[in-house]
């Protein structure tokens, strides 16, 4: 659960409750804003830049390895840039970076001067540059950044890298919240649906996980290029059920099934009947559930259809069929958004401008996130409480840090 001690948002909108009387919290739009009597601590007498970082020193579960750290930045020089942090998601691989789960983990270093060697959690994040050196080329202060790779540790009020580790985006029209969260979820649906398999208009694709950050985004990027779509969820009970099934409907869904009506023995026979008896190819699975789940999805595929892999939330394998390769001749592919985003820098650079501008005409519908403001004083406790929460099992939306006065 989050912390009652901070100001939440819900960041489609929602009432604010101040965490002290000599604060005003203003929401206007997605951002929270905190006024404060006290003034800003992010530059020193010294031209030094304070900073707070979240780190752990040693892998396990978040409550107990998370602490709060502070910290100086000196002015930048040569090609380094001084970066605060906008916003920044808190996504489940970044929770299993932390645990020591993840394929990829981040360096632990005494760089924040640390008693002992640390690493930061955080993989995505909108930066605002507050300061550039003599060195720097492509971005000034004010410009708004994204990191190029993963692993840059996003979970602090500020850092200091080479310019190169960032890449600018255009910030006109945007919030920091959909910046800070472009580079996976979206990312991820837009190369699934476009990099596997030959996609035509009216064509159709099945997906688990719907309801997830990329699954939200595959269906309006899906509507967009159309494509046709079943969207399975996890089953919820009456009216919330419903309710989740038409909200994805108006995103673009063309039809919406829960996991257990998939499972269900007619659920062929239902696919077939949606796809003009079979005529209009079903030719994508998008699958981040895996177990006996994915195989049900599997099953009403169209002959050399695909399915990708990008997660599996029920931590079961796969068991393939062998008449699924011999006489369907499905292909089943994995997907992994880190990997695909280092060796291919300039394509993702391509694939987040056109997301963002989709999103800046107002064409693209956020995923819903909770917003857990982090300034100055913020204590450890409310950031940890936040982090923890994600391991929990249905949220009112994404969590992610939005900074205010840091």
């Amino acid at each position: 659960m989050l912390h009652s001690k901070l100001p939440k948002i819900s960041l489609q909108g929602a009432l604010c409750r101040c965490h002290s009387a000599r604060e005003r919290c203003i929401i206007t739009g997605w951002h929270l804003h905190t006024s404060a009597t006290h003034p800003h601590r992010t530059i020193s007498t010294y031209g030094y830049t304070q900073a707070k970082s979240l780190v752990y020193a040693k892998h396990g579960n978040p409550s107990e390895v998370l602490s709060l750290h502070t910290h100086s930045i000196g002015p930048p020089h040569s090609s380094l840039v001084t970066l605060r942090t906008l916003s920044a998601p808190l996504n489940p691989a970044d929770i299993n970076q932390i645990q020591g789960t993840y394929p990829t983990v981040p360096p632990f270093t005494s760089s924040l001067g640390t008693t002992q060697p640390t690493a930061v959690p955080g993989n995505e994040a909108c930066f605002e540059v507050l300061a550039a050196g003599s060195g720097v080329k492509n971005v000034r202060k004010g410009d708004w950044v994204i990191a190029k790779h993963t692993g840059l540790g996003t979970w602090r009020t500020h850092l200091q890298v080479e310019e190169e580790k960032v890449m600018r985006v255009e910030k006109e029209g945007l919030r920091s919240e959909q910046v800070g969260t472009v580079g996976v979820n979206p990312v991820t649906a837009y190369r699934m649906l476009k990099d596997f398999v030959k996609l035509d208009e009216g064509d159709w694709w099945i997906q688990n996980g719907a309801n997830s950050g990329v699954g939200r985004a595959a269906i309006q990027l899906g509507k967009r290029w159309g494509y046709k779509s079943i969207a399975v969820v996890r089953s919820r009970p009456g009216e919330e059920g419903e309710k989740l099934k038409k909200e994805l409907q108006d995103l673009g869904a063309t039809e919406v099934v829960t996991d257990e009506e998939m499972q269900q023995k007619g659920f062929k026979d239902q696919v077939k009947d949606w796809t003009n008896s079979g005529r209009s190819p079903l030719k994508l699975a998008l699958n981040c559930v895996g177990g006996d789940a994915a195989m049900a999805m599997a099953k009403p595929l169209s002959s050399g259809a695909c399915m990708v892999t990008y997660g599996a939330m029920s931590k079961s394998p796969m068991r393939v069929g062998a008449a699924m390769l011999i006489f369907k001749d499905l292909r089943f592919s994995g997907f992994w958004v880190s990997r695909w985003s280092d060796a291919h820098p300039e394509e993702k650079k391509r694939t987040v401008d056109e997301l963002l501008e989709i999103m800046r005409r107002g064409e693209f519908q956020d995923t819903p996130m909770v917003g857990v403001g982090w300034d100055w004083g913020t204590e450890r406790e409310v950031l940890v409480d936040a982090v923890q929460g994600t391991l929990e099992g249905y949220r009112k939306g994404k969590g992610v840090f939005v900074f205010g006065d840091t």
